[in-house]
């Protein structure tokens, strides 16, 4: 089961920092997250929604795989397989980016946007879907991170320790 942490910053640019420290940490297979939001309210109170995962772009790619191999045999059928690899890969794309923008993954947008509307003006939080980690590790190689819990499913002892990290500003009380 995934926990979803929440933390927020003071500084606007604050989370999408953490977010590619936990990229990196994620390549290092430090953590495995299975999603990741970074919100931003800007100086007129606005929010900004930056999902880490393009879920468009996904479905588009898959579609025009798909799409292109079965136009490419239907094209067989009628001895033209180029045009069927075209027409089929142009309907397979466009369809499979429309289902990615209709699809919600992960941390539900109506939560983000709920929560995000708590945060200040001109700063930011993330929103990590964490399937698995090292907490000792990762909270060591964050030894920087200055934020505030906003929200989280971890246990209260967890919980209480990762706060306790992020307002040394890190990894002291890891």
């Amino acid at each position: 089961m995934a926990d979803l942490i929440v933390v927020g910053f003071e500084k606007p640019d604050e989370a999408d920092k953490v977010l590619l420290r936990l990229a990196q940490l994620r390549r290092e297979y430090l953590i495995d997250l299975e999603d990741a939001v970074v919100v931003v309210r800007d100086e007129h109170g606005k929010l900004h929604l930056k999902q880490s995962f393009n879920l468009p772009a996904i479905g588009a790619t898959s579609g025009l795989t798909s799409g292109g191999l079965w136009g490419a045999l239907l094209g067989l059928l009628f001895a033209n397989p180029l045009a069927g690899f075209v027409l089929g890969g142009a309907i397979g794309a466009s369809t499979g980016a429309i289902s990615g923008s209709l699809m919600d993954y992960g941390i539900d947008d109506d939560f983000i946007r709920s929560l995000g509307e708590t945060i200040p003006v001109n700063s930011s939080a993330l929103f990590v879907l964490v399937r698995k980690a090292q907490p000792e590790k990762v909270l060591t190689e964050l030894a920087n991170v200055k934020g505030r819990v906003l929200r989280t499913s971890l246990s209260p002892d967890q919980e209480k320790r990762l706060q306790e990290a992020l307002s040394n500003g890190g990894g002291a009380a890891a």
